[in-house]
């Protein structure tokens, strides 16, 4: 009867024990809960002036640029040297050199040809003027034998009929010898006229052709034509699937645009605009662009322009889209084309707004709801929704300053 006492009093000492570590667990496991709903990340809500935008993504190009083209009329057109791309460049600079070993043999050849036409046209010249002064001797002489016939046959009084008969025939021979030698004076003229003439032509072609040959050495190399940075278009020559920007070593057709200088005070973002979207822009509209290679600035500017259909794209899966053009006000010398940028266009203000972000809104039961942190935890409470954007969101029905789960409380272990 002793011991039943004492087995009653361990079963106590038993339960009490169990009901501690009991109450302790339940203790511990609310206070890991409350601690969980203390860690989840928050946001203030912001009270100011919330900016209604529409997002877009795009990439910066020049409104302005020169092309830089091969030289025309020029064969066998292959690249020996290129500036560097992205480089800045300055007018006048050289940006492009071709292979001018054609050109040089072309003028070396021309050179000599040129050489040998004028020795030929000096050598005619020489045996004109020799021609010349033996028509003038042979002139002369036939003049003196006909004056010396004419003299002879003066003299038929004092000689014999015969005599003066043949005094008569040789005045009337020396004559015609006089004639035909006037006419070979003039043939000879003519003549020598002709070939100096033809002489000439092939010499002066030859110095347009040797011109022509220097002038292509001159084009071998291409110079800039404004300041500004250059960039190398696609070469197509292998077709548009293997198509590359052009290289040294490849060979250009004549006329070929190969670079193109834009102008980095004309900078702007050629960005995607969604059908949606489309009829919620204009004109005018101001814009915030973000560069992704220089995140820490922010650029200000302006809706240029939107293209007035839609364009078709070369992305899979093909789509079709607006483009809008958003001038900057200030570009910097850091800007290149080909840049990729986010535009955000302003369509509208709303002053004095709380404004918290979007990550922070979520819905139940088809309304919307914040979680807002109490001292007993996160409470939901509904809000309307004064605007969008993709990082923000304007609503009604909290104070500035309160602190906003960004994450569902019930997700991560938390009160509801």
């Amino acid at each position: 009867m002793s011991k039943r006492p004492r087995v009653w009093r361990r079963i106590g000492f038993t339960l009490i024990a169990v009901t501690v570590l009991l109450a302790g667990a339940g203790a511990w496991m609310k206070m890991r809960k409350v601690q969980a709903a203390t860690d989840l990340p928050v946001a203030k809500a912001r009270k100011g002036e919330f900016l209604v935008m529409v997002r877009c993504r795009g990439e910066l190009e020049a409104a302005r640029s020169v092309q830089i083209t091969a030289p025309v009329r020029v064969s066998d057109l292959q690249i020996v040297w290129l500036a560097p791309t992205g480089s800045a460049v300055t007018e006048g600079q050289v940006v492009i050199r071709f292979d001018p070993s054609t050109a040089k043999q072309a003028v070396d050849e021309h050179t000599a040809s040129l050489r040998q036409a004028q020795a030929n046209l000096d050598q005619q010249i020489a045996q004109s003027h020799i021609t010349a002064e033996q028509d003038k001797l042979d002139l002369a002489t036939a003049q003196y034998d006909l004056e010396k016939a004419q003299l002879a046959a003066s003299q038929q009084a004092i000689v014999s009929d015969i005599q003066g008969e043949e005094s008569k025939i040789d005045a009337r021979v020396a004559e015609q010898k006089l004639n035909v030698e006037r006419a070979t004076v003039v043939l000879h003229k003519k003549s020598d006229e002709a070939k100096l003439a033809s002489l000439t032509r092939l010499r002066d072609q030859e110095q347009i052709e040797l011109q022509i040959a220097k002038h292509e050495i001159e084009l071998m190399e291409v110079k800039s034509p404004s300041n500004g940075v250059i960039t190398y278009l696609s070469n197509m020559a292998q077709g548009w699937m293997n198509a590359q920007p052009y290289k040294p070593g490849d060979h250009a057709f004549p006329g070929a645009v190969i670079a193109e200088v834009p102008d980095l005070k004309t900078i702007r973002v050629e960005a995607k605009v969604e059908e949606v979207d489309r009829g919620r822009i204009a004109t005018g509209n101001a814009g915030i662009v973000h560069i992704d290679a220089l995140p820490e600035t922010t650029w200000k500017g302006s809706l240029s322009g939107v293209s007035p259909l839609t364009e078709q794209n070369f992305e899979w899966p093909p789509s079709r889209s607006f483009r809008a053009y958003i001038a900057l006000e200030n570009p910097s010398p850091q800007l290149r084309p080909g840049m990729n940028a986010t535009a955000d266009i302003i369509i509208s203000r709303i002053p004095e707004a709380i404004s918290i972000p979007a990550k922070g809104l979520f819905t139940d039961k088809g309304r919307p709801i914040v979680y807002l942190q109490t001292k007993h935890g996160y409470e939901p409470r509904v809000v309307s929704v004064e605007a969008r954007n993709p990082d923000d969101v304007a609503i009604k029905g909290v104070e500035a300053g309160s602190l906003i789960a960004l994450v569902e409380p019930d997700k991560s272990g938390g009160k509801k």
